[in-house]
């Protein structure tokens, strides 16, 4: 497979039309980004040369597919911010960022001061937030299919919709999922990997236990 040549952050407003200031918010995020991994681990090393793609990209594609009407969003395992803080950082409204890893936090923190996003970050486990219903959840890397609808569930009501970044075994993880809840789904192809798939369910519900 041939591949293609990094991205920057020009190539990035092509794909994605971004205002001038919403992009010189992406790029300051960027590089705070490719500075802290020097020191800790906040993504893989070798996907820092083409950030653009790998990660930026990869979290605002999720931008066209949340509702309109979406006021509230939480990041399960948001890591260094994606896909959570990057939407915040395009516009989208109430996202909560919830991470475990106390390191990870300070990254985080320290990123939504100069970006200025409107995020608020939860440094706990997703299991000790209070369950409280939101219009989106987002994940991106954080578990299994099956295992991350429960970790959604405190947060989803009857309108709510999951958004997830998936790779190649996203069939797979539905058909395992699907033992155990019922949901609509739809798959679109990553516009940032060929082999990923952006999850969007939809009327997520647990199977009602028989017996």
């Amino acid at each position: 497979m041939r591949r293609e040549p990094p991205l920057d952050a020009q190539g990035f407003a092509e794909i994605v039309p971004v205002s001038r200031e919403t992009l010189a918010q992406l790029e300051a995020y960027a590089a705070l980004l490719t500075r802290w991994s020097a020191r800790i681990n906040l993504v893989g090393r070798d996907t820092i040369p083409d950030l653009w793609r790998r990660h930026i990209l990869d979290s605002a594609q999720l931008r066209a597919f949340v509702p309109e009407r979406a006021r509230s969003m939480i990041d399960l395992g948001s890591g260094a911010g994606f896909p959570g803080l990057v939407l915040a950082i395009l516009g989208i409204p109430g996202v909560e960022l919830l991470e475990a890893d106390s390191r990870k936090c300070v990254f985080l923190r320290e990123a939504v001061r100069i970006t200025e996003a409107e995020a608020m970050i939860r440094p706990c486990r997703i299991e000790a937030v209070p369950p409280h219903p939101v219009d989106v959840v987002t994940a991106r890397a954080c578990a299994p299919l099956d295992r991350l609808l429960g970790l959604a569930e405190p947060f989803l009501a009857p309108d709510s919709e999951c958004l997830f970044l998936k790779g190649e075994r996203v069939e797979e993880e539905l058909t395992l999922a699907r033992k155990g809840w019922t949901m609509a789904a739809s798959r679109s192809q990553s516009r940032s990997d060929p082999r990923g798939v952006v999850l969007r369910l939809q009327q997520v519900a647990r199977e009602p236990r028989h017996g």
